[in-house]
Formats: structure tokens, C-alpha cells, sequence
């Protein structure tokens, strides 16, 4: 089971980002560094300075295989080969509302460039993923016929059930990926994007069907609804599947703010795994715990993602959260002075509508306790 990042290709398709090459070189990096499986370093043929950001990835001697995303056509193809990535993948469409409606392109004409393409990728030696896009909203029956000649006259090395606008269930995946496996006994990986929230669990769906890839961007980019979160993915996989992936968890939380700097796309502080407020707590009662044994009222460590546990204060605080908040800022109170802090902090913050930050807090504590 293998984890293919796409933040670097499709993570930029996200509407209003742009990353520069140092940019993608750090990011791919950093994904080395988590010990990601694959790396999608981007499309070869957008720009002279994609082109050289690929070609540097593919030359960093990373663990990670470094791959390119190739539409299906014989330049896109020769361009990736020269880059000196070790695998392609090699898109077509395969969803009637693209063939109908966009390219207006047979259901011949797609199979004949299918094959041409990935003959192509094989002659250069490269690995590749035939990726026939929109394959949830494909008729089955061309679906298969796509398949079945693509593999025979071409022999990619694996290909992909693609969800490309998120309009899956997980039933669907599974049944795409047995049919898949049942006709053309190659690896499948999955693709799905999150336009109904269904990502993760259609990738996880398809994985445990007998997918061996999982395609992910960090921190959900992607068109519109985006991509399945790799920080998302290899923790669910790593945690409740129990899959050791070879994945250096503790990782993650620096890749998710690097990528939130490169590409200028914030995260709600409640985001899975890597948001800012996920591990902290406002509601005073367990608020001990939340240092002292958090896996008592959490399914995860903080640490475990290289993330941080919080005690917020506001609103709900009670006199277990002042008391914890003082001793970290080493101050000490009696309890009548808690309580009034207790009550002055509560005012405050609806007050303001949201949590107090530490110069506001101890603006109240000076005031009861100086």
C-alpha cells in the first residue's frame, strides 16, 4: 500500500495558487521527509519553470518515486521522459459528460489515444498509471472496453479509479475497483475528490477493496472541494486500519504549514490532524486531562502529528481551566481570586465573541491578583 501525493500538480490546481519552483522543491522535500511513497512533481509541459521544478525533484535523490502528470498525448509524453521522472501518469477522459459535452471526441477516438499515449511512456521505459478521468460518471460499458484494450495493446503498469468531481459513495468505489481488478489484473489506485466530503472514505473504501495506491494532497488542496487530505489519509490508515506505512507521522504538521505558506491557502483551526485548535480545549471539565492523559478524552496525541494541545480560554472556562492557565504562566491565585477571574474571563469573551488570548487573560488576572 502505497501513499501518491498529488499537492505539487493537483494541489496547484486549486483556483488562486501558484507555487514557484523553490516552493515545490521544499514541499517535495518535505513529503520525502514524512516518507511519502510517490510524488507527483507536476505536468512538464504548463512551463519552461515547471518543467525545471520537475526535472530538479526527479535529480534531489529522494526516497520518494517521482512521477509526472501527462495529458494523454505523444509531447506530453516525450517532455515528462526528459525530465528524468520514473513514471507517468497518463490522463484521458472517460466520463460521458466530458466526452459529450467538452471534448466531443468518440468513444474510438479516446481508446486510440489511450493507447498511443501509454505505448509511448513504455517505450520510454517509464512507469504508467493510465488515469481515465471521470470514470464515476463513465458508461460501464465503454469503461470496460477502455480498460480491456488499453492493458492489452499498451500494458500500462496499473490503473486508477478516478472520482474526479466527488460525486462517489463508497459502495461505488469498491465496485469500481473490483471491476477494475477483475478486468484488467493490474494494481488500482484510487482518486477521489471531496465535492460531497466522501474523499476519505472512498479512498479508504477503495483500499480495502484491494486498491494499493491512495492519492492525497496536503491539507485538502484541489479544484473546488479539493483532494482527500494526505495528512487525513495516512493517519486513518496508520490508526485505525493499524497499516505501518513506513510514515513519519510527527511530520505532518510541518508539511501542512509549509504548504499553507507556499500556496497561501489557510485551514480552519478545526481541520482534522493538523488544524490549530484540533487538540485543544475551551470546556473546563476533563481540561486536566487534556495534559495529564489525553487519550482519555481524545482518540489521538497531539505529538503523535507533531501537533500542539491547548488550553483555550473563554466562555465555557471553568476553575480547573484558570487554575491550569495560571500555573503555566506561573501565577498563583486563592480560589475566591479564581473564581472572580473565572467570572470576569467568561464577560469577557462573549463580550468578544471568541476565546481571550494570553495578553487579554492576564490583563484580567492582573487586575484581581496584582
Amino acid at each position: 500500500m502505497e501513499i501518491h501525493d498529488a499537492t505539487l500538480r493537483d494541489g496547484e490546481q486549486t483556483a488562486g495558487v501558484v507555487f514557484r519552483k523553490e516552493d515545490k522543491v521544499a514541499i517535495a522535500r518535505a513529503l520525502d521527509e514524512i516518507g511519502i511513497h510517490r510524488i507527483e512533481a507536476g505536468m512538464p509541459v504548463v512551463s519552461e519553470e515547471d518543467y525545471e521544478a520537475i526535472r530538479t525533484i526527479a535529480h534531489l535523490g529522494l526516497n520518494a518515486k517521482i512521477m509526472a502528470f501527462c495529458r494523454g498525448n505523444v509531447n506530453d509524453i516525450d517532455k515528462a521522459a526528459q525530465s528524468g521522472v520514473s513514471g507517468v501518469l497518463v490522463e484521458l477522459p472517460a466520463g460521458e459528460p466530458r466526452l459529450k459535452y467538452q471534448f466531443r471526441w468518440s468513444e474510438d477516438e479516446v481508446i486510440e489515444r489511450a493507447v498511443k499515449a501509454v505505448r509511448r511512456a513504455k517505450e520510454h521505459g517509464l512507469y504508467v498509471t493510465f488515469f481515465p478521468y471521470e470514470a464515476t460518471r463513465a458508461e460501464m460499458t465503454f469503461l470496460e472496453r477502455l480498460l480491456s484494450v488499453v492493458v492489452k495493446e499498451a500494458k500500462p503498469d496499473a490503473v486508477a479509479v478516478v472520482d474526479t468531481v466527488g460525486c462517489a459513495l463508497p459502495e461505488t468505489i469498491r465496485y469500481l475497483v473490483r471491476e477494475y481488478r477483475r478486468i484488467t489484473s493490474l494494481p488500482v489506485e484510487v482518486h477521489c475528490h471531496n465535492d460531497f466530503g466522501l474523499g476519505l472514505a472512498n479512498e479508504l473504501a477503495g483500499l480495502a477493496e484491494g486498491a494499493s495506491v491512495a492519492h492525497c494532497c496536503v491539507n485538502g488542496l484541489g479544484e473546488r472541494a479539493g483532494n482527500v487530505p494526505t495528512e487525513e489519509l495516512v493517519v486513518a490508515l496508520e490508526v485505525l486500519l493499524g497499516r505501518d506505512l513506513g510514515i513519519d507521522c510527527s511530520k505532518l504538521m510541518n508539511a501542512s504549514k509549509l504548504v499553507r505558506s507556499a500556496s497561501g491557502v489557510d485551514i480552519s483551526k478545526q481541520k482534522a490532524i493538523v488544524g490549530d485548535h484540533v487538540f485543544s480545549r475551551e470546556i473546563s471539565v476533563g481540561m486536566d486531562l487534556l495534559f495529564e492523559n489525553p487519550l482519555a478524552i481524545m482518540a489521538l496525541k497531539a505529538s503523535f502529528v507533531g501537533n500542539k494541545s491547548s488550553a483555550l480560554i473563554g466562555k465555557k472556562s471553568g476553575t480547573t481551566s484558570i487554575r491550569l492557565k495560571l500555573a503555566q504562566q506561573g501565577l498563583k491565585a486563592s480560589d475566591e481570586q479564581v473564581k472572580e477571574i473565572s467570572n470576569k474571563v467568561k464577560l469577557r469573551a462573549a463580550e468578544l465573541k471568541r476565546t481571550l488570548n494570553d495578553e487579554e487573560f492576564l490583563e484580567i488576572v492582573d487586575s484581581i491578583i496584582a
